[in-house]
């Protein structure tokens, strides 16, 4: 496949390269938020390569060019980079040197790299420079301007309140936390960029990015007043006056760099390294900087009772959609991977509440389905037909809280090979599912419990098992996951009140994919003299397709463990549905 636009894209950035004297550039996924999902403006990595995946980096030289993807996206982006003149290199695999390591082995000493501040945090930027020692990061340099004429404008979403009954905790309450937080650190300011963390304390929603409910902004925290960094066309005048009522102060989103430099010296601001970008930090090189997660991202990560159960509720909302969807599904003959995305859209938004996908669907048939991170288009989705599975992950944004489901059903005949990998996936998420465990443990030391049906069978999967999973927020957060691969740090424990997903898969390329996805909460489970422990309650509520289980691979306790599960699917589920819908749900939660 040839790539005329990248080709010339990349030519063009050779050509200000030499004209700026620099030998590489790095083009990471990120924004000056390090956001996941990006606003148009800055989706400058897939401008430049073509590869539309959320994950990814970008390395150019004079007569070079790869892309790093970790293995969700590694078809994907062979299929996309075909022919563009970039390499793709497979994150994570044997052999594959990760990008400073590549650009160390293959630069000249004092060469000049790239690397825009406001695209990089403090952190990363760190283990760059100290993985090139013998390299010249040049932060300020501008490459794209030159060439990316029709760069898109800065989103312009308005923002609204979460309000009550939904906003369990107030806009005071969540400062307050913040400043006790802020207090035990020895802090008297506190910048926070990453925009989640601004979104939850203030109580405000907004639209600037997909699927995210949250807006462009900076908020500065200090002891007795808080500044709030946005376009002030995206508040109301009674927002403003709200966020005055609680000593919020409005600013102009330029004025953060100002503002910052006119702080007196030496007093301690806290930062997260890992959360704010190298440019943010070094607006505040004159403080005395607090190096600390932000209180926000902890406080946000564990649920109140509230919350929960509005999320319970939430979750039989999202079900009942879903029964709808599937009992349409099933009855169909001719469908494709967009009508799938289309119809599940449609049912979620009829459900009170609903506000919008909380991702891009993934409707993915057989082979499309061993690509984790596959996205139907127009240009390129299959037809659903003949014998196979369909993966489905997708997920809602509702005021009482945010899903994230994937289900894989049987198209036509299946195979034997499909529902031994079928059975085997849903093996390790019942494992984690009846875990019970001290509090405190990191999602990283449990992980082992979802792979070890498919380990000792000699397989795996490439990405983690579960993520963290705002209320009415982005639906991957943290602090916690649940992957071997994550380093174990001083904020990696499961508490009470975190939701997260528990999601293993195997995937075979060309072939097909398999994922079951359920979110679950961490809630007590007991106390004894060694200790809280908690478990996992399972707040997701749709049946897993028994069609593609062999129940002689199963356990007694996996058996009584998916029939239970399906025993409260349909009681909690019924008084939510009619028609098709209510026979597709008896239908599918018979016991095994």
């Amino acid at each position: 496949m040839a790539h005329p636009p990248v080709a010339a894209r990349l030519q063009a950035l050779r050509e200000q390269m030499q004209f700026q004297s620099v030998q590489a550039s790095i083009w990471p996924t990120s924004d000056p938020h390090l956001s996941e999902y990006l606003p148009d403006r800055w989706k400058s990595r897939q401008w430049l390569s073509g590869f539309v995946g959320s994950a990814g980096l970008l390395v150019v030289t004079a007569d070079w060019a790869g892309l790093w993807t970790d293995s969700r996206y590694w078809e994907q982006a062979a299929k996309e980079l075909e022919g563009s003149g970039i390499q793709l290199q497979r994150a994570g695999e044997a052999g594959v040197p990760e990008p400073a390591n590549w650009l160390a082995e293959h630069l000249p000493a004092q060469s000049r790299v790239v690397l825009d501040s406001q695209s990089v945090s403090a952190q990363s930027l760190l283990a760059w420079q100290k993985a090139t020692p013998e390299l010249e990061w040049v932060l300020e340099a501008d490459l794209l301007s030159p060439i990316w004429t029709e760069r898109p404008a800065a989103p312009v979403g308005q923002v609204v309140e979460h309000l009550p009954p939904f906003a369990c905790r107030t806009r005071q309450e969540n400062l307050n936390s913040t400043r006790a937080a802020m207090q035990e650190q020895g802090a008297h300011w506190h910048l926070l960029s990453a925009l989640d963390d601004i979104a939850w304390t203030l109580n405000l929603r907004g639209s600037d990015v997909s699927y995210n409910p949250v807006f462009l902004s900076y908020l500065l925290i200090g002891p007795d007043q808080a500044f709030l960094f946005v376009d002030s066309n995206k508040l109301s005048a009674g927002i403003q006056e709200a966020l005055a009522a609680d000593g919020v102060q409005v600013q102009g989103y330029t004025e953060l760099s100002s503002f910052m430099r006119a702080l007196p010296a030496s007093m301690p601001i806290l930062l997260d390294m890992a959360r704010t970008t190298a440019w943010a930090v070094q607006l505040a090189a004159h403080l005395n900087v607090v190096e600390y997660i932000n209180p926000a991202q902890l406080l946000k990560s564990c649920k109140t009772d509230t919350e929960l159960d509005h999320v319970r509720e939430t979750m039989e909302k999202d079900g009942a959609a879903l029964c709808e969807f599937f009992a349409w599904f099933e009855q169909q003959s001719d469908v494709n991977e967009l009508d799938v995305d289309e119809h599940i859209c449609a049912a979620r938004a009829r459900q009170e509440g609903f506000v919008s996908p909380s991702f891009g669907t993934i409707a993915a048939y057989n082979a499309n389905g061993a690509m984790p991170h596959y996205q139907a288009t127009q240009q390129s989705h299959a037809r659903i037909e003949g014998n196979g599975l369909l993966l489905i992950d997708s997920g809602g944004q509702y005021q009482g809280g945010t899903t994230d489901i994937t289900r894989v059903v049987p198209v036509g005949q299946v195979s034997a090979e499909q529902i031994r990998d079928f059975t085997l996936v849903l093996k390790g998420m019942v494992s984690l599912s009846m875990l019970v465990f001290p509090e405190g443990i990191a999602g990283q030391q449990i992980d082992v419990l979802a792979r070890q049906p498919l380990w000792e069978q000699g397989l795996d999967f490439g990405h983690g098992t579960g993520h963290g999973v705002g209320y009415f927020m982005n639906v991957h957060e943290g602090p916690q996951s649940i992957s071997w691969r994550g380093r174990i740090g001083p904020h990696s424990a499961m508490r009470a009140g975190m939701i997260t997903s528990n999601e293993p898969g195997l995937y075979r390329p060309g072939q097909w994919g398999i994922r079951i996805e359920n979110l679950v909460a961490a809630v007590p489970a007991l106390r004894s003299e060694y200790g809280q422990f908690l478990r996992f309650e399972t707040l997701t509520l749709c049946p897993i397709d028994t069609r593609c289980i062999d129940a002689a691979l199963l356990t007694a306790a996996e058996r009584n463990w998916l029939n239970e599960y399906h025993q409260q699917v349909r009681e909690r589920l019924l008084p939510r549905v009619q028609g098709d819908a209510r026979k597709w749900l008896e239908q599918r939660t018979q016991a095994i």
